[in-house]
């Protein structure tokens, strides 16, 4: 850890309520946009169509948020994407007043462009940290997740009829607080402005940089955890409000525990892949995920809802924070904006594809085949990680990168 024990400490805790306040907007849309959808919807089969805007956003946001931060810095670069943020909420809360589907579309892909801004959080923990202390400082800066699990169902629930013949209207309107205290606490921070090597240093050819092992499993593992979780719990709340007959209430309980589910195991994830490395961690994550799907097999009771959605949290959480310890070992500095935009532009576009499937899959073919379809998509991965293993016995397959920053199975 940094000399400065005690800054640094400061620093990924404020870095760490910034990712809550802004991870509250993202878990108010997961448990309330498709029941909006729902109802405002002229076809009900698009009603997970607001969660794919939102994480089509986030997509498209990656590669320029990245970039723009390379240029005027992590802390104006995240309070450019707060106020984005902002009026989208605004626009949400009128389309939900007015019943203007088109434009609660729009107001949510603003929320996922604020995504694709928060999530480069994480990265910004890598930065401040030792090398040593990388990887808990990523974990411990999404371990604030977790208060944005509880905070934004609750807003949805409690907020929820706060505007008459409006529900969740109020919600939105509501979490714009959220964003002013994001943009404070912003200023309360000191970050690291670009360095000169990160804006003029040497770059290799993207070819090389992203034909590297180590990051096309890395970044396969964050798209197929994200991939997996999205189809799941994007369909959860339909499954269970017009498949099961149970009230928002349960649903929403059921979405907060699944977001305890990924971002609680924060607090441990970076230890354990510190001590046992990154792929054992993976490996982990999908069996996670497998006994989710058998669970949700098994019944359909509020308890197999919670349940499982809990281990498909914890099986994203492994997933997606090995995932980001691997990409942060693949560019050197002048390298990294456009490899952190790369990464989250695949990981969330693949995350946007499977909402979008995961509506039409649940509104056509029903939950079982919401949850069988992701069984391959593991597997997938697992045949990568295998490639990956083999290629580590053969020196001529390992990048410069990979020689001068050893993977844990070199250690």
């Amino acid at each position: 850890m940094p000399n400065s024990d005690s800054n640094f400490l400061r620093t990924i805790i404020l870095l760490s309520v910034c990712f809550a306040f802004s991870g509250t907007t993202s878990s108010l849309t997961v448990s309330a946009s498709s029941i909006v959808g729902y109802e405002i919807a002229g076809n009900k089969a698009l009603a997970t169509l607001p969660i794919a805007f939102h994480l089509i956003g986030t997509m498209l946001a990656g590669i320029p948020a990245s970039l723009l931060m390379k240029r005027v810095g992590r802390r104006y670069g995240f309070m450019i994407g707060t106020g984005i943020g902002a009026i989208g909420a605004a626009a949400a809360t009128f389309s939900i007043i007015y019943s203007n589907f088109v434009l609660f579309c729009i107001s949510i892909f603003c929320l996922g462009i604020l995504s694709g801004f928060t999530q480069l959080y994480r990265f910004t923990a890598a930065d401040v940290a030792s090398q040593e202390f990388r990887t808990k400082a990523v974990s411990l800066v999404m371990f604030g997740g977790i208060l944005a699990g509880f905070i934004g169902p609750a807003v949805a629930s409690k907020a929820k009829d706060l505007i008459a013949d409006a529900p969740f209207a109020g919600s939105y309107l509501f979490v714009i607080l959220f964003h002013v205290l994001i943009v404070a606490i912003l200023f309360m921070i000191r970050l690291p402005l670009p360095s000169l090597e990160e804006q003029t240093g040497e770059s290799r050819p993207y070819k090389e940089i992203f034909s590297q092992p180590k990051f096309i499993v890395a970044v396969l593992t964050s798209m197929i955890g994200y991939g997996v979780m999205a189809m799941i719990m994007t369909a959860t709340p339909l499954a269970m409000t017009t498949g099961s007959g149970y009230q928002f209430s349960d649903a929403a309980f059921v979405i907060q525990w699944h977001v305890v589910g990924m971002f609680a195991p924060s607090f441990f994830t970076g230890s354990l892949i510190h001590r046992f490395g990154a792929i054992p961690i993976i490996i982990t994550g999908i069996l996670l995920n497998l006994l989710c799907i058998g669970i949700n097999f098994a019944g359909t009771d509020v308890f197999n809802y919670w349940s499982a959605l809990i281990l498909l949290g914890m099986g994203w959480n492994f997933m997606f924070i090995a995932g980001t310890t691997m990409v942060t070992e693949t560019y050197r500095p002048a390298e990294k904006a456009i490899v952190q935009g790369v990464n989250d532009f695949f990981v969330f576009g693949a995350a946007a594809v499977s909402s979008i499937l995961s509506g039409v899959v649940q509104t056509t073919l029903g939950w079982e085949a919401v949850n069988l379809s992701t069984i391959p998509l593991l597997g997938l991965v697992i045949i990568a990680i295998l490639w990956y293993i083999y290629g580590l016995s053969n020196s001529n397959v390992l990048s410069t990168v990979e020689l001068e920053s050893p993977s844990e199975f070199q250690k």
